[in-house]
């Protein structure tokens, strides 16, 4: 009864009903305007250290408050990486040591690029050197900044389909087994927290979307 009053309250006072305010909508990054007040204006940049993949800069800024503060910053030229799918719903994960965490690690095959490289041909040459397998059809799915807070590196993930094999040529310095795993099988994995690498867990997850949609059957 209360809740009827109120809503004839409503109705009285602007002369019609209501509709009940929409969910916000997503906004993406710096399509807000008020995403201008958090900017911060870059003064100058020197570099702190460099290595054989990635730099690490020193970079000035102004905070909106006006206040000036330093940040580190990892620059990285990229990397691409591929979700291959056989025919009988199988993914394509690569066995490699990681010096970074000191253990083994499961993945999807991925690499950085190369000065001009595109992306698709980054993960294509990839998928070959470290699985041997070539992609009739290949799609891009998604790309991530894998650590925005401190690093520019972006990983562009695509899909790979329509496989064969040839034989995998790695790296000299590269030693890698492979696994064909089931799709659902690798799903289970990433949601039971077991598979840590975050392109792994992105493409994965990505991949498994498309297949739902496309009404893939994965073993």
């Amino acid at each position: 009864m209360a809740e009827e009053h109120l809503s004839a309250e409503i109705v009285e006072e602007t002369g019609e009903p209501q509709a009940p305010s929409a969910p916000p909508a997503l906004v993406l990054g710096d399509d807000d305007p008020a995403d201008a007040a958090l900017h911060e204006r870059i003064i100058g940049e020197e570099p702190a250290w460099r290595g054989n993949i990635l730099d690490v800069r020193t970079i000035e800024v102004e905070l909106p408050n006006g206040r000036l503060t330093t940040r580190d910053v990892v620059r990285h030229p990229g990397a691409a990486a591929v979700v291959a799918l056989t025919d009988t719903g199988k993914i394509a994960l690569v066995r490699q040591y990681r010096t970074a965490v000191d253990r083994v690690t499961v993945e999807i095959p991925a690499g950085k690029l190369d000065p001009g490289e595109d992306p698709q041909a980054c993960a294509e040459r990839e998928l070959h050197e470290e699985t041997g397998f070539r992609a009739g059809r290949i799609r891009h799915l998604t790309s991530i900044l894998t650590s925005c807070g401190f690093c520019d590196e972006i990983i562009h993930i695509f899909m790979a389909t329509n496989l064969t094999f040839d034989g995998a040529t790695p790296d000299e310095d590269e030693f890698v087994n492979v696994d064909l795993v089931p799709l659902s099988e690798l799903i289970d994995a990433v949601l039971d927290g077991k598979i840590e690498d975050a392109k792994t867990v992105v493409g994965a997850l990505a991949c498994d979307a498309i297949a739902h949609r496309l009404g893939i059957e994965a073993e």
